[in-house]
């Protein structure tokens, strides 16, 4: 859920950096980017809306979207704009015509590189554990379902305690906020959070 009640669909994720950077096709009309479309679900106190790029379609006298370009939950946008076809679109919804989407996905990822360049690298022998303990315990979601929670759930807690001591060095190191979103590739907001919560510890 995004400001204001506003439901943010991001299009792209990825387990490295979570919710820091998710990314999504951004849309842009008469050069900026347009608020939310809000749909008319008859009386209610709510009115649903979003900022998912196929909303923006001129339908139902929406806003119509005259370019799309990456953008990113941290707040980055791409500088490339790709205009839309409407000639070829036609009357049909966005999410019905094949739009391609390849160069903002293609841009938002170039921006991840700049991230994951910046971070700090995980060891090998512990990155290469990561990517077995995640493929161990997607073939027992499948497989053994409540082991699976029990498990993930103990994951959850070492990784909170570990976290909890990981962050208390750091703050007695007197390493920045920065320096800290900088090395874990989020942002700046949850590296401050991180080092006062472990401040108070």
């Amino acid at each position: 859920m995004g400001e204001g009640g506003v439901v943010v669909e991001w299009d792209w994720w990825t387990v490295d950096f979570g919710d820091a950077h998710a990314g999504a096709v951004g849309v842009l009309i008469g050069g900026g980017e347009p608020g939310p479309v809000y749909f008319d679900v008859g009386s209610g106190s709510e009115v649903p809306s979003t900022r998912h790029w196929s909303a923006y379609d001129g339908r139902y006298r929406r806003p119509r979207a005259e370019a799309l370009r990456a953008v990113c939950a941290c707040g980055w946008r791409g500088a490339a704009e790709y205009s839309l076809d409407w000639a070829t679109v036609g009357d049909r919804p966005l999410y019905e015509a094949d739009v391609d989407l390849a160069g903002p996905l293609a841009d938002w990822s170039a921006h991840l590189s700049v991230i994951r360049e910046a971070a700090v690298p995980l060891p090998e022998t512990l990155d290469a554990l990561l990517v077995e303990m995640a493929e161990r315990l997607t073939a027992t979601a499948e497989d053994a379902p409540l082991a699976a929670l029990r498990a993930a759930g103990v994951l959850e807690r070492i990784a909170s305690r570990v976290g909890r001591e990981a962050a208390g060095v750091l703050c007695d190191d007197g390493l920045s906020a920065e320096a800290v979103a900088t090395g874990l590739g989020t942002t700046y907001s949850k590296a401050l959070v991180m080092l006062l919560a472990a401040q108070d510890r």
